[in-house]
């Protein structure tokens, strides 16, 4: 059993792990799926093409790779796993038959933490597991800590920057739309100056939680982009969507109706949202994306603020 790992597992961790699997003997793969199917969700793949197609599609918290296998060998699809911004930071533990010292050290050398051979000892792998997991688990705790704003409780802009580059990806492999709105609450030097500091890091905690309120699907996020900036990644969502997703957070944030008497535009807090849509390519760079979204929200705060402006329309709040 598992039973050393702490309860209170973050992130990915609430959850059972993810252990994945990857050796062409079945025999082999029976046997470890047995050793851990009662304490993880077990994946099992049985060459290098689909252990790096199961890794990107699952994300697991680990990988036990055999090193000999037909085709592709575990030594490229480790290599190719840690080339990969989005599996660079998945343990890998080599299971083989090789004993020789360089071959552990070659393995070690490419990125793996860890190196069993075979035949496997059930107690060793299942304690070398629970070991490689239960430090999997620390480091998402200090990594999620790291990538939190710490006033607003939302993704800070590194996190921000991560999401765009997994999104970006994931939408270029589906053909799928990506879109961003660009927030901005109107006016806020002026409510700090009227309403102290203190109140100011009040609003921004109320205005994040409100457009967090407003996204429904567990892969839409909201970072702080920046000051009293915010930004909200929408993936697989056309333009006219992410607008409407766009204009309930406006109407939404007006409804709180936290008072700001010295706002050039209303009598309470109120937002100026940006909306841009790509289709990602090869050719692009997520960073075009960035730009569009800032130039709408431009086009929002030059028209009045306490609107929303898209490559669609302008709506007045």
């Amino acid at each position: 059993m598992l039973d050393h790992i702490p309860g209170d597992w973050a992130h990915t961790f609430t959850l059972r792990p993810k252990l994945l699997i990857a050796d062409d003997q079945p025999v082999n793969v029976r046997a470890l799926h047995a050793l851990f199917k009662d304490d993880c969700d077990v994946f099992m793949a049985t060459n290098g093409a689909q252990t790096i197609e199961l890794c990107r599609k699952v994300l697991p918290d680990l990988i036990l790779l055999d090193v000999v296998m037909d085709g592709m060998d575990g030594h490229e699809v480790c290599r190719r796993l840690k080339a990969d911004p989005l599996t660079h930071t998945i343990p890998i533990i080599f299971v083989t038959a090789q004993t020789d010292e360089a071959d552990e050290e070659y393995g070690l050398s490419l990125g793996a933490v860890d190196f069993i051979t075979k035949p496997i000892k059930p107690a060793i792998v299942r304690a070398r597991v629970r070991a490689h997991l239960s430090l999997k688990m620390q480091g998402d705790v200090l990594r999620s800590i790291a990538l939190v704003d710490g006033l607003t409780g939302v993704g800070n802009r590194r996190k921000f920057e991560e999401d765009l580059d997994s999104s970006w990806r994931h939408c270029l492999r589906e053909s799928a739309p990506l879109s961003l709105v660009m927030v901005d609450v109107d006016y806020f030097k002026r409510y700090n100056d009227r309403y102290g500091h203190q109140a100011g890091d009040r609003c921004l905690q109320t205005v994040a939680k409100r457009l967090t309120e407003t996204l429904r699907r567990p892969y839409d996020t909201v970072g702080r982009y920046g000051g009293e900036e915010f930004a909200c990644l929408l993936p697989n969502t056309p333009l006219d969507a992410a607008t409407r997703i766009a204009l309930k957070m406006e109407e939404g944030v007006r409804a709180l109706r936290l008072e700001h008497v010295d706002s050039g535009c209303a009598e309470t807090v109120t937002i100026s949202a940006g909306v841009a849509t790509l289709i990602p390519t090869t050719e692009a760079r997520s960073a075009e994306l960035v730009e569009s979204a800032d130039r709408q929200l431009y086009e929002a705060k030059h028209a009045g603020r306490g609107r929303v402006a898209s490559a669609m329309r302008m709506i007045e709040g």
